[in-house]
């Protein structure tokens, strides 16, 4: 999936981590969530999985988008 193809909740540019906008939180056209952040290892999660952090302010402003 192209970045593109998502709809973007949080942030304030591009998306690109270079230019101080991440984390960011995107909602893909089958209502599912996609988080972008730092790469977490609490632990090692199953293959085909990653952990990430992201503040919770990111998590709220994404909630807020949403409107839930």
């Amino acid at each position: 999936m192209a970045r593109e193809e998502l709809t973007r909740l949080t942030g304030n540019g591009n998306g690109n981590c270079n230019n101080d906008d991440c984390p960011n939180v995107y909602r893909a056209s089958d209502g599912s969530i996609v988080v972008q952040g730092d790469i977490d290892a609490t632990f090692q999660p199953p293959a085909e999985e990653a952990l990430v952090r992201i503040p919770e302010s990111v998590l709220k402003e994404a909630v807020r988008a949403l409107g839930w």
